[in-house]
């Protein structure tokens, strides 16, 4: 049958950060953690859509220890005052998922002047574990995951001397971008930090139903967009389903960092542990991203690790 949600292993004491945990694999994801007795902080944008879900979710698993901390990844400014916040509330963090994301949309720039997929799905995930990494290295064996996506394999040429796409945008290649970029985030913070305790991964939800298809149409109405709606609504599998590869890199006991879980059917099916191309992992482009997203954050792990 495969791993399912019920193979998730206690994880009460333990502190978790999801982003993105008011709807879609975000609210999943911490349903499971809260059920298996983690503390979850939801970082979301709409105030609102979280305090629902939270409400939802404590009517379900009684004794659910949950909070909600206002979070915009595409503000550098907005992330630093979350990261200080939940830093000082916790100063152990177990596990931080990075989900929440933005796809295919018209060509617009974060509150920083970034492209806005690559700015919010790499740029702002990048700032936040920097930020956060002094609570994360304080546990005894905190973990990281990034979600990614199969349209990583519609990057493009991927050039990151272009990382915005300046003049040569197009919405579902910066989207690819981002998803490639998150992936090779995943592997490279793993590279440099597992000597200190920390394991990085990546997770594929595959086609997952969730409110993503149709924010994309919502926010740039292209053949496109309306298309994979279709196509998600047709065959995609559930979000409690999309969210079981991150559930299974972030808590199965024995899982090697620096890899990648994605469904069994490619779009579909329980997580299992994915073969990366060496096109996609390749030490030269993760390095070169590192270096990009350090310069452009202002957040390098030399000055988090003094």
């Amino acid at each position: 049958m495969g791993w399912k949600a019920s193979d998730v292993p206690d994880q009460s004491g333990k502190v978790a950060v999801v982003t993105g945990g008011n709807g879609g694999l975000g609210l999943e994801t911490v349903r499971q953690l809260a059920a298996h007795g983690a503390h979850v902080v939801i970082g979301a944008r709409n105030l609102d859509k979280a305090q629902r879900a939270q409400d939802a979710i404590e009517a379900a698993v009684p004794g659910a220890s949950l909070e909600i901390r206002k979070l915009d990844l595409g503000s550098l400014a907005s992330i630093a005052t979350f990261a200080d916040a939940v830093c000082a509330a916790h100063p152990r963090i177990d596990l931080l998922f990075n989900n929440a994301g933005v796809m295919a949309l018209k060509e617009t720039v974060t509150e920083d002047g970034f492209e806005t997929q690559f700015g919010t799905n790499v740029l702002g995930h990048f700032a936040l574990t920097m930020r956060l990494l002094p609570a994360l290295l304080a546990a005894p064996a905190p973990r990281v995951v990034i979600t990614t996506s199969t349209a990583r394999f519609q990057a493009g040429k991927y050039d990151l001397s272009n990382p915005n796409m300046h003049g040569c945008y197009d919405p579902w290649q910066a989207y690819g971008m981002s998803k490639r970029a998150d992936l090779q985030f995943a592997f490279e913070l793993n590279r440099r930090l597992k000597d200190r305790g920390l394991t990085a991964y990546a997770a594929d939800p595959g086609f997952s139903k969730t409110d993503l298809q149709q924010a994309s149409v919502r926010a740039n109405d292209g053949l496109m967009q309306r298309f994979w709606r279709l196509m998600t609504a047709i065959v995609g599998q559930s979000a409690a389903m999309g969210a079981l590869p991150q559930l299974r890199a972030g808590t199965e006991q024995d899982a090697a960092g620096g890899t990648l879980y994605a469904p069994r059917w490619i779009t579909f099916g329980a997580p299992v542990v994915r073969r990366v191309s060496e096109r996609i992992d390749n030490h030269a482009q993760m390095a070169q991203l590192w270096d990009l997203s350090e310069c452009a954050t202002g957040v390098s792990l030399d000055s988090v690790l003094l």
